[in-house]
C-alpha cells in the first residue's frame, strides 16, 4: 500500500511462445526468467499482492516456488497469440473481484521478459505516481532508442524509402530529438483508469527513464543472450 492506496502487481506469462519456446521458465543466471521478475516484485516496499497470469501449468508451479500467487490458470481464449495483455489484466481483476473480494487502487504490471530491473524502479515508479495522483493516472518505464525513426525504412518492392518521410534526418544521431521505447521494466496504472480508457497510457500519463542497459526486452534467443551477457557484466552473475 502507498499513500493508502492499494496495488497489485500483475506478471503476464503466457506458455506459448513462438519466438523463444518455454522462454518464461528458461534458465538466465542461475534462476528461471520469470524468477528476476518475482523477486523484483517481492522486494517492492509497496505491492499488497504479486501474481502471476499464466495458462501454463509448469509456468504456475516455477511461479509459485518462487513466492508470487497464481490463483488461477488464465482460459484458453486469452492464452492466444492473438489475445492482448490488457484482457488478461482485465480478467484477473475481475478475478479478484468476484473470486476473492479485493479490489485495487493500483496495477503494476510486470513483463517477464524485462528482467533487467534496478532494485528501486518499482518503488520509484509508485512514489512518483502517487506523488502527482491529481495529475498524472498513469507511469510508463521508458528507455532511449538508438535506433532512431527518421532513419528507418520501409521496403518498395526492390526498392526503400523513409519509414517516416515527415520527420527530418540529421546526419549525427546525437542530433536527432531523443525518441524513446516504453520497455517493460513497469507500467502502473490507477486501475479505474485503465478499465474506463481500456489502455495502460492513459490521457495523464508521465514516464520513467530507465538506464541503456534496461532497453531489452526478450522476445527471442538473440534477446536472450544478450540480457544473459548484460546482466553478468552488469550485476556480477556467472
Amino acid at each position: 500500500m502507498i499513500d493508502g492506496k492499494t496495488a497489485i502487481a500483475i506478471i503476464p506469462a503466457r506458455a506459448g511462445s513462438k519466438g523463444l519456446p518455454g522462454k518464461n521458465i528458461r534458465p538466465l543466471c542461475g534462476k528461471p526468467l520469470i524468477a528476476w521478475t518475482i523477486e523484483s516484485a517481492l522486494r517492492s516496499r509497496y505491492l499488497d499482492e504479486v501474481m502471476v497470469s499464466t495458462d501454463g501449468a509448469d509456468i504456475s508451479r516455477v511461479a509459485a516456488a518462487y513466492g508470487a500467487k497464481v490463483p488461477f490458470l488464465r482460459p484458453p481464449e486469452l492464452s492466444t497469440d492473438t489475445a492482448t495483455t490488457l484482457s488478461a489484466v482485465r480478467h484477473t481483476l475481475d478475478y479478484y473481484r468476484r473470486k476473492v473480494g479485493k479490489e485495487y487502487d493500483l496495477v503494476v504490471l510486470l513483463e517477464p521478459t524485462s528482467p533487467l530491473r534496478e532494485e528501486g524502479d518499482i518503488d520509484c515508479m509508485l512514489e512518483r505516481l502517487a506523488d502527482s495522483w491529481e495529475h498524472f493516472d498513469s507511469i510508463v518505464s521508458l528507455g532511449e532508442v538508438r535506433e532512431h525513426p527518421s532513419i528507418m525504412k520501409r521496403l518498395t518492392g526492390a526498392g526503400l524509402e523513409p519509414f517516416c518521410p515527415e520527420l527530418v534526418r540529421n546526419s549525427r544521431r546525437q542530433d536527432n530529438v531523443p525518441a524513446y521505447f516504453p520497455y517493460g521494466v513497469a507500467y502502473v496504472v490507477k486501475t479505474n483508469e485503465l478499465l474506463g480508457e481500456q489502455t495502460f497510457y492513459t490521457k495523464r500519463c508521465t514516464y520513467h527513464l530507465v538506464k541503456r542497459y534496461q532497453n531489452y526486452e526478450i522476445d527471442d534467443l538473440e534477446d536472450f543472450l544478450c540480457v544473459e551477457a548484460i546482466m553478468k557484466k552488469e550485476w556480477n552473475l556467472q
